[in-house]
């Protein structure tokens, strides 16, 4: 996201600064992904269910390209859409929430067949793709609108939220607190067509390549089990 909104605002000069800076991260400050350890395995989950249906959970993790291009690979995900949590319908498009003034946060909503994927199982993939101890920022986007938010469409869902960010704390899963938001979903605004499936369809763009195609590869490293092509892979 940082990438586009520079190219807009400066041209291909700055792209060209902004690909050398990105790939100076990479290089010094890739543990955010690679070396974190694999999120434990919940011990609060819901039941998985006896037949197939559908269930919604709404996750912010950084930029919405990369935390979508994660779940959409997901074995039991059904749909991925990205989209805006956290604000206001009036105000939920790209160029408004990218002032950071919005209140909202860069989202995917996850549709998911229970009786193959568990609340659980999301979480501990969303918690092994991205840092939840980065405060309004994930590696170089920076910005309430990059928050680490859980989403929770019911009672059920924080519960198990909650008590799972409890477990890590208590486990120190992580080096630093986690300041992952755990609030209810109060609406999902759609993005913009061009930012849906945008990690998949443009995987030469240096953004993708440097801050997204590490955590495909993180989740099919972490994950063999739950990991599956996406759309002709």
């Amino acid at each position: 996201m940082l990438t586009g909104r520079i190219l807009m605002r400066f041209g291909w000069i700055a792209l060209l600064t902004v690909v050398v800076v990105l790939v100076a991260w990479k290089g010094l400050n890739m543990t955010q992904v690679n070396a974190q350890a694999k999120a434990p395995v919940p011990t609060v989950d819901e039941p998985k269910a006896a037949a197939s249906g559908h269930e919604t959970a709404v996750f912010a993790g950084g930029c919405f390209w990369g935390t979508q291009s994660v779940f959409q690979r997901v074995k039991g995900v059904q749909s991925t859409v990205a989209g805006y949590s956290g604000g206001s319908a009036e105000t939920a498009t790209y160029a408004q929430v990218t002032t950071e003034t919005t209140g909202h946060a860069e989202s995917v909503k996850v549709v998911y067949d229970p009786s193959k994927l568990s609340y659980g199982q999301l979480l501990r993939i969303f918690f092994t793709v991205h840092d939840p101890t980065q405060l309004n920022r994930q590696g170089p986007d920076v910005g309430t609108s990059y928050r680490s938010a859980i989403f929770y469409t019911n009672d059920e869902q924080k519960k198990i939220a909650t008590a799972y960010i409890a477990q890590m704390e208590a486990a120190h899963t992580f080096s630093k607190p986690i300041v992952t938001q755990v609030v209810p979903l109060k609406g999902f605004y759609d993005a913009e067509s061009y930012h849906q499936d945008y990690a998949t369809k443009n995987p030469d763009n240096p953004y993708i390549m440097v801050c997204d195609r590490p955590k495909i590869e993180t989740l099919k490293r972490d994950f063999p089990e739950l990991f599956q092509k996406y759309k002709g892979e």
